[in-house]
């Protein structure tokens, strides 16, 4: 019986990555231009500014150093998905700290947050922000 148990217990275990796996973000998320982000509080570095799905938005220091242009593109674009947009955006969200606008991205309008260009981490899960100054990549945080 004993190991009927341990057995259990570690299919319960081995079932934890999967189910993150899949509440974690695999491509380029698109946000309604009425409400694009929202405040989180996370539990490593306190409160970010995330997509709606709860999805923490980063910039990078690349973009910001050359004035908000797009330097992340191809294999850059795979780990940092854009963050794109529909329908018109509020410049200024109730209960978020931030700017909001768009920048063209091909056919597409990406986000941006106080002037740059905004991306998502594509190993981070809802409401988990593991990158903040790692590589230049940046969470934000409420101003």
């Amino acid at each position: 019986m004993k190991s009927a148990a341990f057995l259990f217990a570690l299919a319960a275990i081995a079932l934890v990555p999967t189910i993150a796996a899949a509440q974690s973000l695999t491509g380029p998320e698109t946000v309604p231009g009425s409400k694009p982000a929202i405040e989180i509080k996370t539990n490593n570095i306190g409160k970010v500014i995330a997509t709606p799905g709860k999805f923490g938005i980063y910039y990078w220091s690349v973009e910001k150093k050359a004035g908000g242009k797009i330097k992340c593109t191809g294999q850059c674009t795979v780990a940092w998905p854009p963050v794109y947009v529909s329908g018109k955006v509020q410049k200024h969200v109730k209960g978020v700290m931030a700017t909001f606008g768009t920048i063209k991205r091909g056919s597409k309008r990406q986000l941006t947050v106080n002037g740059l260009p905004a991306y998502t981490y594509h190993n981070d899960s809802k409401g988990v922000v593991l990158c903040d100054n790692v590589d230049g990549w940046f969470a934000v945080h409420p101003k």
